[in-house]
């Protein structure tokens, strides 16, 4: 059982008794394996890596001109405090979990820029202070300036849990500026890109005042109302054509949507009766459904970053922006702790290991902004659509969400309810249970399906495990006795274990996509356990390029051994090279045929560009 008098130091724990509850970060240590080797790279690299482009980038100096320590013009996008924001708040969950004393001169320095640029009113936002002091909250449309508030939230929310409340009285004077222009009797417009509603329930919830839950609401139920009006992408690109309550179906910017739904969400968990359910989950089968790429990927149209039309899913051309995957896993993460089901946690593992996986190089320091599953061969490089990962983008939005993600991801692997304790997402390491009850986890999971959880004594509450949708070969023992097993959901053990063992089957196996994706009709794609899988040109003969290689349509799928310059297991599959009779673009007749090339490697899908900028696909055609 929980204690009812420790706080819960966790992303996004709901104030009222809800269906699954967070399990606090500080209770997980993560191990050697491929979550917890992420954590570590992401401590040693990734955010090492982002304080110094904050700085090479201009985001500091942005701050250092306000106060007088800069000469330097303004760089960036307007929204860039964001990113110095999302970078505090990694540091700041770090700082939860231990030491960060190598941070605390960019930790010193970034809270005191923001003190000393502060307006006496509160308002903070280097982009509208200075030379364009009289325009702000004039372009809420695309101004960010709730955006990046939202952000600077969070940051001090997290600051606030490691025991540092500077920043946190800092971004409260800035919110009683936004309760007085937006609140009850203010302003009736909205920002553009949603972002402050969650962290205003955040807020809510870590200080006790209520009015920062309210104002959040009310900011979701001015939206869907053509207030901001259409701009250059429409209002469906901002979620302002229909009220939240009336909405069925995702649109517009993927980001945008999914963190306005990300705050409807916290809205229903601390207030049931809220009314958004019915919308929400109409919502979540839109995109899960009908408009969400194998690897959880989200977002299939360059033009404004955004949802298409229902089985709108070109592989080629996939936008799948790395901050729309990091926004759909808090979403489902929220309809989890609502709903308790299984399926929420299903997408979170599918994107964790794929759509957001990819984003990240193997060294921490170079990521992907948008995530095809396919590259050209010959493919002209651009930002937004890359042959290779860049170590900063132009619109750096995705380095430091990352590196908040992984900071705190911890938070997001193991719920309670109120007699029982649930593993959602496997991974090596050490968990107190509560009551003296610590579980060692050791699986090499996504890799090895096996999981064994060794509990320090008999477990005082019933342990849940999830079985994830995709495994069909499952067994289960409890003290060394065979254990009944589900076919979807939790498995049900009984206080008292001692020795729990999991095994999922982790052979590869091939998945096709609903007959309405035309983009990739007749083709398959490879999945072991959770992880998909791409053929990359470095694995294929000289001469052979990925567009020619088609497989059988009932392909027997090999483990090819442990990869040691990936870090990963790769597969065998049978595959051939189609010699086109053809030397035309177009003909009357597809003539071609087929050069056996035996077994061909593919790799998984989020390993790849870490060999070469050469060609890929996850979604191989069938001959």
């Amino acid at each position: 059982m929980e204690s009812q008098s420790r706080v819960t130091v966790a992303p996004a724990v709901p104030a009222s008794r809800t269906a699954r509850r967070p399990f606090d970060l500080r209770d997980v240590r993560l191990g050697g394996q491929l979550l917890g080797e992420w954590q570590r790279l992401n401590r040693e690299a990734t955010i090492p890596h982002c304080i110094d482009r904050l700085e090479t980038s201009g985001v500091l100096d942005n701050f250092r001109r306000l106060a007088g320590t800069s000469t330097a013009p303004f760089r960036g996008p307007l929204f860039s405090d964001s990113d110095m924001f999302k970078t505090l708040e990694a540091i700041g969950w770090e700082a939860v979990r231990g030491d960060v004393s190598d941070f605390m001169g960019f930790v010193d320095e970034a809270i005191e820029l923001i003190r000393a640029v502060q307006e006496p009113d509160g308002y903070v936002n280097t982009y509208f202070q200075g030379p364009r002091a009289g325009r702000r909250f004039t372009d809420l449309a695309q101004g960010h300036e709730l955006y990046c508030l939202g952000h600077l939230i969070q940051a001090a929310i997290a600051w606030a849990y490691a025991g540092r409340t500077d920043l946190i009285d800092l971004a409260l004077r800035y919110v009683e500026l936004v309760h007085e222009t937006f609140g009850e009797g203010g302003r009736d417009d909205i920002d553009g890109h949603p972002e402050i509603e969650t962290a205003l329930v955040e807020l809510a919830r870590f200080t006790g005042d209520q009015r920062h839950r309210e104002l959040a609401r009310r900011m979701v139920e001015l939206r869907g109302h053509r207030t901001i009006g259409e701009g250059q992408f429409g209002g469906a690109y901002y979620q302002d054509l229909v009220p939240v309550r009336e909405a069925r179906e995702v649109t517009g910017h993927a980001v945008r949507q999914l963190y306005l739904l990300a705050g409807v969400t916290d809205l229903q968990l601390d207030d049931p009766g809220s009314g958004y359910q019915d919308a929400l989950d109409a919502l979540w089968r839109s995109e899960h459904e009908q408009r969400m790429y194998i690897t959880g990927g989200v977002g299939s149209r360059h033009r404004g970053e955004a949802f298409g039309d229902a089985y709108e899913l070109p592989a080629d051309r996939a936008y799948s922006e790395t901050c729309a995957a990091i926004a759909n896993l808090h979403w489902n993460w929220r309809m989890l702790l609502l709903h308790g089901d299984s399926r929420f946690a299903d997408e979170m593992e599918r994107g964790l290991y794929n759509a957001i996986a990819v984003s990240t190089a193997i060294d921490g320091r170079s990521f992907f902004y948008s995530n095809p599953l396919q590259l050209r061969t010959g493919h002209d490089h651009e930002e937004d659509a890359p042959s290779a990962r860049l170590d900063w983008y132009a619109c750096a939005c995705c380095p430091p969400n990352l590196a908040r993600l992984l900071a705190s991801i911890g938070g997001y692997l193991l719920t309670r309810s109120d007699d029982a304790v649930q593993f959602q997402l496997y991974a090596d390491g050490e968990y107190d249970l509560g009551e003296g009850v610590r579980a060692a986890v050791r699986t090499a999971y996504p890799w090895d399906g096996t999981i064994r959880i060794e509990l320090s004594a008999p477990s005082t509450t019933r342990i849940e495990l999830r079985i994830p949708s995709w495994a069909t070969d499952v067994g289960l023992t409890v003290d060394g006795v065979d254990h009944p097993v589900p076919g979807v959901g939790y498995a049900d053990v009984q206080p008292g274990a001692r020795v729990i063992e999991l095994a999922l089957g982790m052979q590869g196996e091939v998945q096709a996509a609903h007959p309405w994706v035309d983009a990739v009709r007749g083709s398959l794609a490879v999945r072991r356990g959770p992880v998909l899988y791409a053929l990359e040109q470095a694995d294929l003969p000289e001469g052979v390029a990925v567009e020619d290689v088609v497989v059988p349509i009932d392909p027997r799928i090999e483990d090819a051994g442990w990869d040691d310059e990936l870090g990963a297991p790769v597969l065998s599959i049978p595959g051939s090279a189609r010699r086109s009779r053809n030397t035309g673009l177009y003909s009357a007749t597809a003539s071609t045929a087929l050069d056996d090339l035996g077994s061909i490697t593919v790799i998984p899908y989020f390993r790849w560009a870490n060999r070469s900028r050469g060609a890929m696909r996850v979604w191989l055609p069938t001959s």
